[in-house]
């Protein structure tokens, strides 16, 4: 399963509807998720994944405290 945050929207998807294998770097995932975005890459720049220990991602905007 793969979280996504982006602007404000959240989306569950699986794996398989993008591609993604548990292989792949964060930048080759990045890409995958810009184009089910519809987005540039470069818009998920500053975005973190996290990936759980049962294989989960949970892809986000770069917490920022202060």
């Amino acid at each position: 399963m793969i979280h996504i945050r982006y602007e404000g929207r959240s989306y569950d998807l699986a794996e398989t509807q993008l591609g993604i294998l548990a292989t792949m770097s964060d930048a080759q995932i990045k890409r995958q998720l810009a184009g089910y975005l519809d987005v540039a890459p470069a818009a998920l720049a500053a975005y973190v994944i996290d990936r759980g220990p049962n294989g989960d991602l949970i892809v986000r905007p770069e917490a920022v405290y202060g």
